[in-house]
């Protein structure tokens, strides 16, 4: 693609935005997509605003120079303002080690503040992990989750860095408790606490999801299992929340469950499901683009009347207006559950 068709493509896709961009201005958002290459022309490339930050992703190939030069000056016409920082993903295993001139690694590395919905969220461009801190598409659970969770206690599993429950703290839950086995994701969303006046203190357990659920579930996790010692786990009572939300990554194993979005999400689905009180609400996302997702529902559908936890009632929550989908399917999946 010749860079006046790129930029004929980025200015199309900012238009297609304009409406969307007002809204979210006055409801104090500067967190969005700006250009969503998969659907507007140009696969692989993702050009996100991060408050005063502009993030250029290639997951593809490189950009050249050239390519990477337009994109920035196009976007410097328009918000003059932003920092742009450019991170070549496309390499395999990619750990945005791409180099950067001593001054764009400062800029880079620099922590800063993102907002959405009045809520404040920490950024980095670059750091240690390789995905940003906050993920854009997931605005529209993070506004669910806002509109449902006060006076509620919720549950944020596989929280990351922790967005959906300092967006439900915001919103005035009444209890929150996230679970990441990641460390350093844990200190990201202390970080996003702290930069926001919460009336209750969310709680950080850093542990294995598996563990986590099936011990707040009342299943109870075993420390020997077939012979063999499992790694420590912190122990935790018993206890089912008003709102569980469940997000878990594509694949991942451990000593305690193996995590398979493709094959076996009810391992996740059911303890998820025990966790939550009888008449409460879980939140399911899939990001596994080749899921369909009548037949996710399907599955868990089936996974809770098996449990005695038959789903009540159900709502699709749609990825919001700057992650257009060619199909009208996008990749991320995130069904509510009357439960």
């Amino acid at each position: 693609m010749s860079t006046d068709t790129l930029c004929l493509s980025l200015a199309s896709a900012l238009d297609a935005r304009a409406n969307l961009l007002t809204r979210l201005q006055a409801e104090q958002t500067d967190a969005y997509r700006l250009y969503h290459g998969t659907a507007e022309g140009n696969p692989g490339l993702t050009i996100d605003r991060y408050g005063e930050l502009l993030l250029i992703q290639a997951f593809h190939q490189p950009l050249d120079s050239e390519t990477e030069e337009a994109i920035k000056a196009f976007y410097r016409a328009h918000f003059p303002a932003l920092v742009a920082i450019y991170n070549d993903r496309s390499g395999s295993n990619s750990r945005i080690a791409n180099p950067l001139p001593e001054e764009a690694l400062l800029a880079a590395t620099q922590p800063r503040v993102a907002h959405e919905m009045g809520v404040s969220y920490a950024i980095q461009a670059r750091h240690g992990g390789q995905d940003p801190w906050l993920f854009l598409d997931m605005r529209a659970g993070r506004r669910r989750v806002m509109a449902e969770a006060a006076g509620k206690s919720v549950l944020n599993l596989f929280a990351y860095t922790c967005g959906v429950g300092i967006a439900a703290a915001a919103a005035g839950a009444q209890a929150v408790l996230n679970v990441d086995f990641s460390e350093s994701s844990l200190a990201v969303g202390k970080e996003n606490a702290r930069l926001n006046t919460l009336a209750v203190r969310p709680r950080f357990v850093k542990s294995d999801a598996f563990a986590a659920m099936r011990q707040l579930s009342g299943l109870g996790q075993p420390s020997v299992v077939r012979g063999r010692r499992l790694p420590p786990f912190p122990k935790l009572d018993a206890q089912q929340f008003d709102l569980v939300f469940l997000d878990p990554p594509r694949h991942a194993k451990s000593p305690f469950g193996v995590v398979d979005l493709v094959n076996d999400y009810s391992a996740l689905f059911k303890p998820a499901l025990l966790c939550t009180r009888e008449s409460g609400t879980l939140i399911c996302c899939n990001n596994v683009a080749e899921v369909e997702r009548d037949a996710w529902l399907d599955q868990m559908e089936r996974s809770a009347r098996k449990a005695g936890r038959p789903v009540r009632e159900m709502e699709w929550i749609l990825p919001e207006s700057d992650f257009p989908s060619r199909d009208g399917r996008p990749p991320l999946k995130i069904a509510l559950l009357r439960v």
